[in-house]
């Protein structure tokens, strides 16, 4: 990929999501349907949440472009690798095919009617749809340097657990303590909103029993960890051993399979290919 396409892509894509990032922050304060920005406006949501991350990797990416010297060993190309391949495309794969799997089924669970008055189709897509084809976009862009799978999924975990924390007052909710299940959900930040205002971040949390809340989350987590492994997948296919060596990054183990293979043969037929 050219240096100028990649520039072009990386400015076109931080300026797009931060258009989009206006569009929803100032609309905190207007007449809404009841429940959409109550109680910690658009943050506690986690499309607005991965609008930010997205804006700000492609805003790296762009910076990173821009600067003289190897882009390859900066920090900001570091940054920016971490960013995108633990947390940008897997979040933002995930909300893409969970938002869209339970729309399907029932809108009202997650994205009612009502909000259609105040939000345009356009922007509902801009947040759940076109996210898909940028981060695809950016996998063909250039390569990513992916850190050990123990390590991205460690903070997978840690930033999963720091969106679901917030610790409320036990005192509060001394009832839900009768549930085993349901007390280990009570540092819960989902929770906390709506024990604090009486309104679910999503619909949909009201239909689960502690249990099924349990279950839910667990479930969650499991598909944005297939979803990084994907991401890795992906990078791995789109990208030659020695583009991926150029970029940085660690070379899979199946390249190495296939080099050893293909030595193998090589002495077979009488030749060494590393002499």
């Amino acid at each position: 990929m050219t240096s100028a396409v990649k520039i072009a892509y990386h400015i076109s894509a931080f300026s797009w999501y931060a258009f989009i990032v206006n569009c929803l922050a100032s609309k905190d304060g207007e007449d809404l349907p009841a429940g959409i920005f109550v109680y910690g406006g658009p943050w506690k949501y986690l499309t607005f949440l991965n609008l930010l991350l997205q804006m700000t990797l492609f805003g790296l990416a762009a910076v990173n472009d821009l600067q003289p010297g190897k882009q390859t060993e900066s920090t900001l190309k570091k940054c920016n690798d971490f960013l995108f391949s633990v947390f940008g495309f897997p979040v933002g794969m995930f909300v893409v095919l969970l938002f869209w799997t339970i729309f399907a089924y029932d809108r009202e669970l997650v994205y009612p009617a009502s909000i259609d008055s105040f939000f345009p189709p356009w922007i509902n897509h801009a947040m759940h749809t076109f996210v898909l084809p940028i981060s695809l976009g950016e996998v063909l862009v250039q390569p990513h340097a992916y850190p050990q799978r123990k390590h991205a999924l460690a903070a997978l975990t840690v930033v999963g657990l720091a969106y679901l924390s917030w610790y409320c007052d036990l005192t509060k909710n001394i009832n839900l303590l009768k549930s085993t299940s349901c007390s280990l959900f009570m540092s819960c930040r989902i929770l906390w909103v709506y024990v604090s205002v009486g309104v679910w971040v999503y619909p949909l949390l009201g239909h689960f029993s502690p249990s099924g809340l349990a279950g839910f989350f667990f479930f969650n987590m499991s598909v944005v960890t297939l979803l990084y492994m994907l991401g890795e997948k992906l990078n791995n296919l789109a990208w030659s051993k020695k583009q991926l060596q150029s970029a940085g990054c660690q070379v899979p183990e199946a390249f190495k399979m296939l080099e050893v293979v293909r030595i193998c043969i090589h002495q077979a037929d009488g030749n060494d290919p590393r002499q």
